[in-house]
């Protein structure tokens, strides 16, 4: 299994939206970066959704059900989507600024390459987040 950081601006496509939906295709990527990463996910890793913009901040976990396949916003094939589902509501939400003080998480993707709408994150990283949201 691996473990990613999925990114959405709350007025575009909240958390609250996401759980009413029970499902939806993660479309619109367009940054070649992001493209690879989600080529590379597979039916059952785990994804965060991070409030970006407003908020910045992991708030859930969803779970890929799907993986990628033509992106059905645009006619360019190079484009992909995948589908992902709802998992849990973090018991509390995770700042960026909390996470950019955290050495531990000092090689976190979200921080060092924070314009990546698909970002990974290892399953320690993952663990850790995980574990902040408890405290």
């Amino acid at each position: 299994m691996k473990y990613w950081i999925i990114k959405s601006e709350p007025h575009k496509y909240s958390w609250d939206t996401f759980l009413k939906d029970g499902q939806t295709f993660w479309d619109g990527v367009r940054n070649y970066a992001a493209r690879l990463n989600l080529l590379e996910m597979e039916t059952g890793d785990q994804c965060f959704f991070y409030h970006s913009n407003e908020g910045k901040e992991i708030i859930g976990i969803a779970e890929v059900v799907k993986k990628a396949y033509p992106d059905p916003t645009t006619d360019d094939e190079r484009w992909v989507a995948v589908d992902v589902k709802p998992i849990k509501t973090l018991k509390r939400p995770v700042t960026l600024a909390e996470m950019k003080a955290d050495p531990f998480l000092k090689e976190l993707e979200l921080i060092r390459i924070s314009r990546l709408s698909v970002s990974k994150a290892t399953k320690d990283q993952f663990d850790h987040i995980l574990m902040m949201s408890e405290s």
